[in-house]
């Protein structure tokens, strides 16, 4: 057994390890928040989560299990802990995430893989027909830097840029002693191919592909349903996010949605949707200029009012299993992210973001709160953790056989 004290260490938003008791925690906690099932099927339906390790796929795959009382598969990637490092924080957080579910009699198998692969694929339509039979739900999260198309082989690589000109937004930092600045960044345009890259990893592309992988294998159960997780924002982040480069990913998305749900309707009377979420703070969101700054002062105008990931998520999930019907826009979205667009909610954190300096923004944002909730994201700043006691680090990845 390896045991040592983790203290956190970090590059901006980046920690260089993560806490096992701390994440094992945090999987806790979003657990218990789910509200209680208000139907229990008879059979417990099948799932497969697509990135279920992290942000809003995480939040997905315990709502699944603490609301839905699905079975099925998780699919991430994350790294092995070492005998310098501990494992990413997704590691730790799927190990605790297998055990709940074990202790609540829920089948639950973890793969940790490349979810572009075609390998991949093929693995989790093994498990699928020697463990579960067919498939009712897919709810898809990828959030990646690069992906190899598995026909052509070429590797792609997405960039966060907006389209047309450079952009020129408010942006939030932390010095190494956790003082916060409100600096003005200018991030380039996009050139050459990098919109095609982009929409390349983090279009539709992997979502439509693990669609016909399990549909040609017979896998897909009647009435199937689907979902890949997405986001709008505010016109505040629109520049680089909704009509940047990922914005353009995000359009491809949603084309694939309608195309999908078009194909499944005949195949077995199933749905594909996008489900487009509110802000909160992920991993993934803390790398794009503005989103830092405009989730804390977010927060610093509606207090408790934000609907934290695990509520949306559950939220999904009654629509997807028929608990409420599917309720989507004229565009085929299902919209959980009504809360934070609310036009009153956007002038007041408009308002905010235009007063908003270093010497203001201590009081326009809740900084205390965003400050622990990247903490949280690998495993520090949860309640009830003894951050001084030594603890264990090589937690082995959930037993796929049992």
């Amino acid at each position: 057994m390896s045991e040592r004290v983790i203290t956190p260490r970090s590059r901006g938003f980046l920690f260089l390890d993560s806490h096992p008791a701390g994440c094992a925690r945090l999987v806790e906690e979003m657990w218990r928040a789910v509200p209680a099932p208000e139907h229990v099927p008879d059979t417990a339906p099948v799932a497969l989560v697509v990135g279920s390790s992290a942000g809003y796929g995480l939040a997905a795959t315990i709502a699944g299990l603490a609301r839905a009382g699905i079975r099925g598969i998780g699919v991430c990637f994350e790294k092995a802990p070492t005998e310098r490092r501990t494992a990413t924080a997704g590691w730790y957080r799927t190990a605790a995430i297998a055990e709940l579910a074990l202790r609540h009699g829920q089948e639950m198998v973890f793969l940790n893989g490349d979810a572009f692969s075609d390998a991949m694929k093929e693995q989790v339509a093994d498990v699928l027909r020697e463990r579960f039979g067919r498939l009712d739900h897919l709810v898809y999260s990828v959030a990646a830097p690069r992906r190899t198309d598995p026909d052509t082989g070429a590797a792609h690589t997405s960039v966060l840029k907006p389209i047309g000109e450079a952009y020129r937004t408010k942006t939030l930092v932390f010095d190494g002693a956790g003082t916060p600045e409100v600096k003005v960044v200018e991030t380039a345009p996009a050139e050459g191919d990098d919109v095609e890259q982009t929409v390349a990893v983090m279009g539709g592309a992997d979502w439509e592909r693990w669609i016909d992988h399990l549909a040609d294998r017979g896998l897909l159960a009647d009435g199937f349903t689907t979902a890949a997780l997405s986001y709008i924002g505010s016109p505040l982040t629109d520049g680089i996010y909704r009509q940047g480069t990922i914005g353009a990913a995000k359009s491809h998305l949603e084309a694939t949605a309608r195309t999908l749900d078009e194909r499944l309707h005949k195949l077995v009377g199933g749905r594909a949707v996008t489900s487009v979420n509110g802000a909160a703070v992920t991993q993934s969101s803390t790398a794009i200029p503005g989103i830092a700054l405009y989730v804390g002062l977010l927060r610093g105008a509606l207090g408790e009012g934000m609907v934290p990931p695990i509520a949306q998520l559950a939220d999904l999930w009654d629509q997807l299993t028929g608990v409420r019907p599917l309720d989507v826009d004229e565009d085929g979205r299902v919209r959980l992210d009504s809360w934070e667009l609310n036009s009153a909610v956007q002038a007041a954190v408009t308002e905010r973001w235009e007063t908003a300096t270093t010497e203001t923004i201590n009081h326009l944002a809740d900084l205390e709160w965003f400050h622990a909730e990247v903490q949280r994201l690998y495993g520090f700043a949860v309640p009830g953790v003894d951050y001084t006691a030594p603890t264990d680090t090589q937690i082995p990845w959930p037993d796929t056989t049992s």
